[in-house]
């Protein structure tokens, strides 16, 4: 390890501590109310599924895309790589193998890299907030309230409605590449194989992979932080939670983004083998 990856493991750890030391010092028993609960806003009288957001995913996933755009555009490509060169082809270059491996039809390739790896880099910088000292804010009875340094960053991965949707966009993208290209009748096949009798079982098969993938991702973002937050409340929000903060955001959130965006190139890979 460099003096410079030790300096800067040493300003990160020292940060943690101070926000730690904040909380203990200011926060020190853990507020529950509103916990558990979401932020809502409805366009209209009436609050139905189909005039409901959650601002807070829509702002964070705002947030995050630009955060993205701003690190891509600062990357100089030369011919000798620097640091941040280097780091984005060798994750790239791995995620390319990852494909070449998976996807039998090398004419889907590319648009299946673009995808998976661009539900990684999402999935990562919003699950790294996550273990991030922040801003959150959760309802209450009487509005809304706004929590500084007690709580991370919201991340949208907390919030099923994001993951379904990744996973149920991975499912239609899927099949439109597997009729693409094998042909709309063999694709429409696949779902009798190898005897009529297995088609309800294959049509369960298939609703259950959106399902299982949303649902891998979330679990594991809101019950880390349901754990934080029952292990802060048994220790009277002492220093620990925070590190806790770290460990589940930086450490199994870098795990789930890859878990998620490697299963979405199983996914699309196995509809297009022959």
């Amino acid at each position: 390890m460099t003096q410079g990856q030790k300096r800067n493991l040493i300003i990160l750890f020292l940060i943690y501590l101070g926000l730690g030391l904040i909380n203990f010092i200011f926060f020190p028993s853990a507020d529950l109310e509103g916990v558990g609960l979401r932020w809502t806003y409805s366009f209209g009288e009436t609050q139905t599924f189909w005039n409901t957001i959650n601002p807070m995913t829509v702002i964070m996933s705002i947030l995050i895309i630009f955060l993205l755009i701003i690190f891509a555009s600062n990357i100089k490509f030369e011919l000798i790589p620097n640091k941040k060169q280097a780091l984005v082809e060798s994750l790239l270059g791995y995620f390319w193998e990852l494909v070449e491996d998976a996807v039998p039809n090398p004419k889907y390739r590319k648009p299946i890299y673009v995808i998976s790896t661009t539900l990684f880099l999402f999935i990562l910088i919003a699950n790294l907030l996550s273990g991030m000292p922040g801003i959150n804010v959760t309802p209450v009875s009487d509005g809304i309230k706004i929590g500084l340094f007690t709580d991370t960053w919201y991340t949208p991965t907390s919030d099923l409605n994001t993951n379904a949707t990744f996973a149920l966009m991975v499912l239609i993208i899927s099949h439109i590449f597997a009729a693409s290209a094998k042909g709309v009748l063999n694709w429409l096949k696949m779902f009798i194989e190898p005897t009529p009798l297995l088609l309800p079982l294959n049509l369960i098969g298939e609703l259950a992979k959106p399902v299982s993938h949303s649902l891998r991702l979330f679990g594991n973002i809101f019950g880390g932080g349901i754990l934080v937050l029952i292990i802060s409340y048994m220790l009277k929000y002492f220093v620990l939670p925070v590190f806790l903060w770290g460990f589940f955001g930086i450490f199994v959130g870098l795990i789930q983004a890859f878990v998620f965006s490697l299963l979405a190139i199983a996914y699309m890979g196995s509809l297009l083998e022959e």
